[in-house]
């Protein structure tokens, strides 16, 4: 531990936290793939760093304007590495692309897949992208769409 625990409660009592985020944009060369030997690969680069840095960049004015200087604002590094490494990615979207052509889509606009009549894939797989939030609830949403779609097609 790098300071005793009063002076960490002495801290919080008077700060205030802010969380950033940004979106990534959806990148087709981002994807997920499995090698022979059936490991995992995952391709990912990321779209959002300079955006990130100038939301990061108009916190810090705003914060200056309403009185609280800008040396205030502590760099998230400060405390603690705000980048998540690939293995601590919790929200994963956009690794099954749906539309309506199966040459560059998995999934039709319903989450079915082209190519199998009773494969539907109704998590956050075909997702665009999250748009910097959770997604469970656009999951969930989505998952009462589509369920309605198939109850349709069993019992019309």
């Amino acid at each position: 531990m790098f300071a005793p625990n009063w002076t960490l409660a002495d801290v919080a009592e008077h700060a205030v936290d802010f969380w950033l985020t940004t979106e990534d944009l959806p990148v087709p060369e981002n994807r997920v793939t499995t090698d022979q030997d059936g490991r995992i690969h995952l391709a990912y680069t990321p779209t959002n760093d300079e955006e990130a840095d100038r939301l990061y960049h108009e916190l810090k004015k705003i914060l200056n304007h309403v009185g609280m200087a800008e040396h205030h604002v502590l760099r998230k590094n400060f405390y603690m590495d705000m980048a998540i490494p690939l293995a601590g990615c919790a929200h994963q979207a956009g690794t099954c692309r749906f539309g309506t052509d199966p040459a560059t889509s998995v999934l039709d606009v319903n989450c079915k897949a082209h190519e199998l009549d009773n494969l539907y894939v109704i998590d956050t797989s075909f997702f665009p992208s999250i748009g910097a939030v959770n997604p469970a609830l656009t999951a969930m949403a989505n998952a009462l769409r589509v369920g309605e779609h198939i109850r349709q097609r069993i019992a019309p």
